[in-house]
C-alpha cells in the first residue's frame, strides 16, 4: 500500500492506495494548523481501509513548494514514517500534482496546456508550465513542465500566461490563481474556470501520481535523502532581516 501526505498549502491531508487501485481519502483546510490535523487524517485513511501503518510500503509526499511551515511538517512525518516502518519515501512537487490533478478533472482537451500557480503568501506566487498536448496519451506532467526556480510576481506570471496562450487556450489552476485572478484572469486565452475547484493538490491524486512513477521505474529515496523544496526563506527569517538594520562594516584596526 502506499501512503500519501499532503501539506504544502493550506490543504492538509492523507490517501491510501490500495493493490486493487482504491483509493481512502481525508483532507481539511487547516489553515496553520498543519501539525494538529496531519495525523489524524492518516489515521482517518488507515481505519477507513481497515489496515495500520504496518502495511504500508512506501510513502509519498508533497515536498513544495508552498508554505514553509507546512512541508516542513509534511516532510518531517514521511521522513518519521519511513524511518520507523524502514521503508522508502517519494517526493512529489506540488506543482506536478496540481497538474494531473487539472488534466484529470478537465480532460486532455480542455487541459492541453496548464498553468499551475501556488499562492506564496508576501504577494508573490510559485509556478509552473506544462504541455501535454492535445492528444490521448497522458504524460508525466515532469516529463512536459517548464517551472521557474523562484518565487514570482504575479504581474510577472501574467506577462508569461500572456505568452504561453499564443499557442492556444491555457487552464490555469492553484490558489494563487485564486487570489490573483484579478491579475491572471484578464489574459487573453487564459481559462481560470477551475481555479476554485482544483485549488490545493489532492492527497489522492499525489497518491496515484506517486504509484504511477513508481510503477515507471522511480526508486523511493531513503528517509535522511528527502529534501523540501522551499525556493526562499521561511517568512519569519525574511521579516526579520527586514526589521533589523544591517550593521555598517567596522574599519579595520590599525597596527599590527
Amino acid at each position: 500500500m502506499l501512503l500519501a501526505v499532503e501539506s504544502a498549502t493550506d490543504l492538509v491531508g492523507a490517501a491510501l492506495l490500495r493493490p486493487d487501485g482504491s483509493v481512502a481519502e481525508r483532507s481539511h483546510v487547516g489553515g496553520r494548523a498543519h501539525a494538529e490535523l496531519l495525523a489524524p487524517a492518516i489515521e482517518e485513511v488507515c481505519a477507513l481501509s481497515g489496515c495500520t501503518l504496518a502495511d504500508v510500503d512506501v510513502v509519498a509526499v508533497d515536498i513544495g513548494p508552498g508554505l514553509f511551515t507546512g512541508l516542513r511538517v509534511g516532510v518531517a512525518t514521511a521522513k518519521a514514517l519511513g524511518q520507523s516502518l524502514g521503508i522508502g519515501v517519494l517526493g512529489v512537487t506540488s506543482l506536478d500534482i496540481l497538474a494531473a490533478g487539472a488534466r484529470g478533472t478537465a480532460g486532455p482537451e480542455r487541459a492541453a496546456a496548464v498553468l499551475t500557480v501556488v499562492d506564496a503568501r508576501r504577494r508573490e506566487v510559485f509556478a509552473a508550465a506544462y504541455r501535454f498536448g492535445s492528444g490521448t496519451g497522458d504524460p508525466d506532467p515532469a516529463d512536459v513542465r517548464d517551472d521557474r526556480s523562484e518565487a514570482l510576481d504575479p504581474a510577472d506570471v501574467a506577462t508569461w500566461l500572456g505568452a504561453l496562450t499564443s499557442d492556444g487556450p491555457v487552464l490555469v489552476v492553484g490558489d494563487g490563481a485564486v487570489r490573483y485572478l484579478d491579475v491572471l484572469g484578464p489574459v487573453t486565452g487564459a481559462d481560470c474556470g477551475l481555479a476554485a475547484e482544483v485549488s490545493a493538490p489532492s492527497p489522492a491524486v499525489l497518491a496515484r501520481l506517486a504509484a504511477r512513477r513508481l510503477v515507471a521505474g522511480a526508486v523511493p529515496s531513503g528517509p535522511g535523502e528527502l529534501v523540501p523544496d522551499y525556493r526562499r526563506h521561511a517568512d519569519a527569517r525574511i521579516n526579520w532581516e527586514e526589521r533589523t538594520p544591517q550593521r555598517s562594516a567596522r574599519p579595520a584596526p590599525e597596527g599590527p
